[in-house]
């Protein structure tokens, strides 16, 4: 199954990879991707726009100066934070893009002001093949599984609505 190994490859090559980051503590997606901007030496700026049925919910977009993360302002904290990490580990992994294929039209409706030809110019840098989508997702997972490790555990004389707030994503923690 390629020089990863199959699923267990993937799984050790992505524990690696969250192994050697650095997550703020506490954690906050931001304050990751703001982390990883200043690594990397260029701006990761984060643009929210409303939800709807036929738009992705989360995109990657890499000019020649900036890298644009694009996420659907009006959904969970908690997914909106998966969302920012899946796309920032596309970043952290330099994830090569594979073509634009069917992702313009996702993009037109996400950004309808852009013109069809920058579209197409982006997306030949921001379409991941499957692979790497698998990667990014894992990323993400684990990114969020360490931060949650971090916090101090929720015990009973913290109130249950704030329990359930801080499982959910909900509240402030």
């Amino acid at each position: 199954m390629g020089a990863g190994g199959g699923r267990t490859g993937l799984w050790r090559r992505c524990q690696a990879v969250v192994d050697r980051l650095d997550l703020p503590d506490p954690f906050d997606a931001e304050t990751f991707i703001a982390g990883l901007a200043r690594k990397r030496g260029r701006p990761i700026e984060l643009i929210g726009v409303p939800a709807r049925p036929d738009r992705p919910c989360g995109l990657l977009v890499t000019t020649a100066r900036t890298d644009l993360i694009i996420y659907s302002s009006d959904t969970s904290s908690v997914h909106r934070r998966h969302i920012l990490l899946h796309e920032a580990a596309h970043l952290v992994r330099g994830h090569d893009a594979a073509g634009a294929g069917s992702a313009a039209a996702g993009l037109g409706t996400l950004l309808p002001h852009l013109s069809p030809s920058l579209i197409r110019s982006v997306l030949g840098r921001t379409v991941y093949t499957e692979p790497q989508e698998r990667e990014a997702e894992l990323i993400a997972t684990m990114i969020h599984h360490r931060a949650a490790r971090g916090r101090p555990p929720l015990g009973r004389s913290v109130p249950p609505r704030h329990r359930i707030e801080t499982m959910f994503g909900l509240g402030e923690v």
